[in-house]
Order: C-alpha cells, then sequence, then structure tokens
C-alpha cells in the first residue's frame, strides 16, 4: 500500500504547491490595486461633474435594459433610468417575451403607444413584435421593445440594432444607478487620445435593505439577511480589489453584466452578443479585446471604482446556486471558444497573463478545492493523513481568507465608505469570519454542478425570481 501514501503524497505537496500560487496571486491583486485607486481618486477630485451634466459635447449615449418578467421591479427601475443626470441620452427597454404584467405596467404607467420604427438589424435577432413612446412629452427618452422571447444576449442585441448614439450602456432593468453615473462611466471614453477605449465598467453593489424612491437610492443599509451581505462583502472584494488591479494593468477580461458601457461600432463589428452562451458579458470582452488585438490596434477596457449601480442579489441558496452555476458555464464557454490565445503571445498581455489567469486561479480553484476534500477523505479512509500538516494548511488557507475580506473592508472605509454605522462595519467583520465557512463551500459546489451541467450540455440560465425593493417613504 506505500505507492498509496506516495501517490497521496505527491497530490498534496501539488496542491499546497498550487495554493500557495493562488494566494500570491491574491496578494499581489491587492496590493496593485492600492495605486489604480488612489491615482483615480486623486485625478478625479478635480472634475466637476455637475458642470459636465449639463454640457451639449458629451457623446450620445442608449441605456439598453432587457426585461425579462421584472414586473416586481419594472416602474421603479425605469424611473431610475430615466432620472440620471445626463443630457445627451435615450433610454431603451427591451421586453423579451415577458409572462407576467411587466408589459401592462409598462404601458399604464408611462401612456405607451406603438410607435412607427425602423429597426437596422445589423445583428441578427429573434422578430421584434412592437416598437412603443409615451404620448407624455417628459419620458420622450424612453423606447420600449417588445420582441419574442430569446434570452438576454438576444434582447441586448435588439436594444444595439435599435440604437443610434455611438456609445452604448447595458444594464440589468432591476439595477438602480447613482444619478451620476453615466457621467463617471462616460468619461474615460472622452480622455483616451492614444488608446481607443472599447468599454468601461463600474462597481456594482448590493441594494437588499437599501431604500429606494422614484427609481432612487434614499438611504443605504447593510442587508440583514446573510446571504445578501456575504455577497456585499464579495462585491466590495472583487470589484474594489480584483477589478481595479486588472483595469490598472489593462487586462481586464470582464464588465459586469449588470451595468456596462460600450463602443457600439465595435460591438457590432464583432457581432454582438453572443445568444449561445450563458456568459454573454464576459463573452462580448474577450471577443472584443481579442478583435483589437488581432488588428493591432491600441486600446483599452477601463473600470471605475466608484460605486454607480445597486442590484438586488439572490436571497436564498437556491436562486444563488443558479447563478453560480450559470456564471461557471459561462466562464467554461468563454475559455473554450477563445482557447486559441492561451500563452499565445500574439494576444500580448491578454493571452500571456489574463487569459491563464482566468484559466489557472478562476476556473480551476473549485475544482483543485473539491478534488483536495475527495483526496482528504481518501487519506482518512487509508490512515495516510498527516493531521499536523492538515491542521497547519487549513488554518493558514482560512486565515489568508479572513484577512483579505478585511483589507477589502478597510480600503472600502478608506475610499468610499458606503456603509458608515460602527454596526455595518462590525456586521461585515463578523462576516468575513464566517463566509469560509458556510459561503465559500457553498459557492465551490454550485461551480461543480456547473462543470457537470456544461459537460452535460445544459445551456439555460434558470429562474431567477427577485422580490423587490425596499421602497421608501415619501415626505412631503
Amino acid at each position: 500500500m506505500r505507492w498509496i501514501g506516495l501517490i497521496i503524497e505527491f497530490i498534496t505537496y501539488g496542491l499546497l504547491s498550487y495554493t500557495v500560487v493562488l494566494l500570491e496571486g491574491y496578494v499581489f491583486i491587492a496590493v496593485y490595486s492600492i495605486g489604480g485607486i488612489r491615482k483615480y481618486l486623486n485625478k478625479n477630485s478635480f472634475t466637476n461633474y455637475r458642470l459636465l451634466a449639463g454640457s451639449t459635447q458629451l457623446p450620445g449615449v442608449s441605456i439598453l435594459a432587457p426585461a425579462y418578467n421584472e414586473g416586481a421591479n419594472i416602474v421603479e427601475n425605469v424611473r431610475s433610468l430615466l432620472s440620471v443626470h445626463y443630457s445627451n441620452l435615450e433610454v431603451i427597454i427591451i421586453n423579451d417575451g415577458s409572462k407576467d404584467d411587466s408589459m401592462q405596467k409598462l404601458s399604464e404607467v408611462y401612456d405607451l403607444y406603438k410607435a412607427d420604427f425602423f429597426v437596422n438589424q445589423q445583428i441578427p435577432t429573434k422578430n421584434v413584435r412592437g416598437v412603443y413612446k409615451s404620448r407624455n412629452n417628459i419620458y420622450s427618452k424612453l423606447i420600449v421593445v417588445d420582441k419574442e422571447n430569446g434570452g438576454k444576449a438576444d434582447a441586448l442585441n435588439v436594444g444595439i440594432n435599435m440604437a443610434v448614439n455611438d456609445y452604448v450602456v447595458c444594464i440589468d432593468v432591476d439595477c438602480i444607478l447613482e444619478q451620476d453615473a453615466l457621467l463617471k462611466l462616460v468619461k474615460p471614453f472622452m480622455e483616451s487620445p492614444h488608446r481607443r477605449v472599447i468599454a468601461t465598467g463600474g462597481v456594482v453593489r448590493i441594494a437588499n435593505g437599501c431604500e429606494i424612491a422614484d427609481g432612487r437610492l434614499i438611504k443605504i443599509h447593510l442587508p440583514d439577511q446573510f446571504l445578501p451581505r456575504v455577497q456585499t462583502l464579495e462585491y466590495i472584494r472583487a470589484f474594489l480589489l480584483g477589478r481595479m488591479a486588472w483595469s490598472r494593468l489593462n487586462g481586464l477580461m470582464l464588465i459586469s453584466g449588470a451595468f456596462g458601457a460600450f463602443d457600439r461600432e465595435i460591438v457590432i463589428n464583432c457581432g454582438g452578443y453572443n445568444p449561445k452562451t450563458v456568459g454573454e458579458d464576459m463573452e462580448l470582452i474577450v471577443r472584443m479585446r481579442r478583435y483589437m488585438e488581432d488588428l493591432k490596434l491600441p486600446y483599452k477596457v477601463a473600470f471605475i471604482p466608484d460605486p454607480l449601480c445597486w442590484t438586488e442579489a439572490p436571497a436564498s441558496f437556491e436562486i444563488l446556486g443558479r447563478q453560480r452555476n450559470r456564471w461557471t458555464r459561462g466562464t467554461i464557454e468563454t475559455l473554450k471558444i477563445h482557447r486559441i490565445m492561451f500563452f499565445n503571445p500574439k494576444y500580448g498581455l491578454m493571452g500571456m497573463i489574463s487569459y491563464p489567469y482566468l484559466f489557472f486561479f478562476e476556473f480551476l480553484p473549485p475544482i483543485v478545492e473539491f478534488g483536495g476534500f475527495i483526496i482528504f477523505l481518501v487519506s482518512a479512509i487509508f490512515g495516510s493523513v498527516e493531521w499536523k500538516f492538515f491542521f497547519s494548511l487549513l488554518g493558514l488557507i482560512y486565515s489568508f481568507g479572513v484577512l483579505y475580506s478585511v483589507f477589502a473592508i478597510l480600503m472600502e472605509v478608506l475610499t468610499y465608505n458606503q456603509y458608515r454605522r460602527r454596526k455595518d462595519i462590525l456586521n461585515l467583520l463578523l462576516t468575513a469570519f464566517l463566509e469560509p465557512l458556510i459561503f465559500h463551500p457553498f459557492v465551490v459546489w454550485s461551480a461543480i454542478k456547473g462543470n457537470i451541467d456544461f459537460l452535460r450540455k445544459k445551456n439555460s440560465w434558470g429562474v431567477m425570481t427577485r422580490k423587490g425593493f425596499s421602497i421608501a417613504k415619501k415626505t412631503i
């Protein structure tokens, strides 16, 4: 049985080496993000966004918001989109064959009528049943498209075909925007003379528990429920540290599907969103970057560390599991479609660093972690576990996870400080200690199921039920 022990020992030290490299990668990202955030804060401290909001020189922007069975939030969300501070704007709501009362609510509240509208179908899509505008001039920026169900990617492609502006902002219709969100998101497009900015993204935060009135965020609260609260911590860590660092490197391969701006010409040249993948947001960014690399054109994908967008997070393990399952399948599909870039020097930093990082440190970790758990069980059965080594490694990983989260909380407090009550900070710190024990194992298991579903060729999104926002009472 000695050979079993040797195999287990070889795998154990291999896992240890992988873990050390992974943790070193996280440390680099955390440290490197600091410089990017400081540079952004210093640079934008001189910007007068109120003056910019009234400028007639702003580039035209079309907001694209797909909606499928979003009746719980649809009215408040459209109000939010219409109320953002931006002069040259159109808001396109794409009803993707909803089976609830979404279209009825929109028609009643915004007094819609069916308009004659030409759609230049540069990207193939499902059939458009009708284009609607409001009889009320207050809502002259609003366009509502009713189409056959084809999924989020197909709905966004319809919006891209209909948009008349140079830049499109793709957003989940359940999101609430900060008033100056578009100004900050579009600014990188205007200030990069030497490299063409093809996409920008901003920080997405969790709106569960926050108070919303007339489509605006009135009061910020840390969610009371554990799952939305731990996702709040996860989002702070991912956006403020991870994406800020990759943006500084110009190696960012993902703009959140919840809120991102794109150069419409480049999107159309690349063929729009891919309706055959469930990770259409990541896949489009990678395809746009690959397009620019193939043409050897200087470009940049920018990231804004400001909290610009607030969204409702899953509050149940069932819905959360479906979301993370889908994210895993989307990552695998993107890696598969663009596998030619893997360690390919032709694609520069993206081929040599960004893509390999996505493969080794985003796709592989859940598989490695789950495999390590199986090996531990086998080792325990055969009595080959070195318990002192095991608990030392477990303590190292747990401590690092907690400290990384605490560092992210510190960066949040020192920069944007959205959660200002001492109670909220203490709850976030407590969540940092609980996350590795409760939330992380579930996310790993959801990722494993995502891998299994990918092998089974499952391509569905799954039902993502929303409860709606907490509506603040109006005061006179």
